[in-house]
């Protein structure tokens, strides 16, 4: 599963590596520990039949603040969406949760790296959990491309002209972990390289099978992994000290491969 993850780059920077069209929303501080429910960058392609903007012709690609926990748009409560931090990618066509969400709002969610907790025996005969920094080697854009879902949720307390009816909320697709990073945890966040990320936005492709496509035969490669303190285990710490390597450690980085099933 994805329950932690870093987001740091800030969205000016965001913005131009995206290459959107408009950014939304206040700007929001750098996290080394962001947690469900956090306020999370989402990048997507907003179509004028969700916003209902009659001016609009066009998706607008933008740049936003999203709430990490999906809610449908059917949900009554919106407190459901702590429980959907993650979407299995082998059942987002058909859970009725996923569902409408995986043929029109798609969303890619940038982080700088995400934790994973390895179950690990302490000498004692008893076991912990140790946590990992998983992120992008130092050859690339530092940017890993998370594919997610979006929704907007009606606030049926709050009248429909009132900007704030709508809550964005978004989830983390995660799929099966393969070699190295399978045996620190047996899922992963599903990551799109670079060149799959306008197709895996597009709200005109609707065709389940078509966007399934998309999720087949992926490769990231330049992934490291390393271990980290312990600290991160608890959402109130945050801080770059966070992702420095347990001491003897610093200078071997675990090389990852990560390919989708």
């Amino acid at each position: 599963m994805c329950g932690r993850y870093v987001a740091v780059a800030n969205r000016a920077q965001l913005a131009v590596t995206f290459d959107v069209d408009t950014t939304v929303g206040p700007e929001l501080r750098p996290s080394w520990n962001v947690a469900p429910t956090s306020q999370v960058y989402g990048v997507l392609e907003c179509d004028p039949r969700d916003t209902r903007d009659a001016g609009a012709t066009e998706p607008e690609r933008q740049l936003r603040p999203l709430r990490w926990g999906l809610v449908p748009s059917w949900a009554k409560d919106p407190g459901i969406g702590s429980r959907l931090i993650n979407a299995r990618v082998e059942t987002l066509a058909d859970k009725p949760s996923w569902r409408q969400a995986f043929r029109r709002r798609r969303v890619v969610l940038p982080a700088g790296g995400y934790y994973e907790w390895q179950p690990v025996d302490d000498g004692g005969g008893k076991a912990r959990k140790q946590p990992y920094f998983i992120h992008p080697a130092d050859d690339g854009d530092g940017v890993l491309r998370m594919a997610g879902l979006y929704e907007r949720w009606p606030d049926p307390t709050k009248p429909e002209d009132d900007p704030d009816r709508w809550l964005w909320t978004a989830t983390v697709i995660t799929t099966a972990a393969t070699g190295p990073v399978g045996e620190i945890h047996d899922r992963t966040p599903l990551l799109l390289p670079a060149d799959r990320v306008d197709a895996w936005l597009d709200p005109a492709l609707t065709d389940p099978d078509k966007i399934r496509d998309l999720l087949t035969g992926l490769q990231v490669a330049h992934l490291q992994a390393r271990p980290v303190s312990t600290e991160v285990n608890r959402v109130g710490h945050n801080g770059p000290q966070l992702i420095e390597p347990l001491p003897d450690t610093a200078d071997q980085p675990i090389d990852l491969t990560l390919t989708a099933a």
